[in-house]
């Protein structure tokens, strides 16, 4: 085996770990929103209550909030909801 690294191994290389890396941060992210779902007991439903995302102060247009990431629906309810 050489001691040393080809150029072109190394230009390989190079252009491998910055992908590998993105891609590990997106399923990271994937499964911390996961998590946060569960964590704060969300559901596509309203709240027996009758209260649902679209009308708690944390609930961003059109399907996004500030405590769950990514889309959410505005009929949803978690228990982090805060009336408006």
């Amino acid at each position: 085996m050489p001691d040393h690294i080809s150029r072109r191994r190394l230009i390989a290389m190079a252009a491998v770990v910055p992908t590998a890396a993105a891609l590990g941060a997106i399923s990271a992210e994937a499964d911390d929103g996961a998590a946060m779902r569960k964590q704060l007991k969300y559901q596509n439903t309203p709240a027996k209550s009758g209260a649902k995302c679209s009308g708690c102060g944390l609930f961003r247009k059109p399907s996004s909030c500030t405590a769950i990431p990514g889309k959410i629906s505005p009929n949803g309810w978690c228990v982090a909801y805060v009336p408006k």
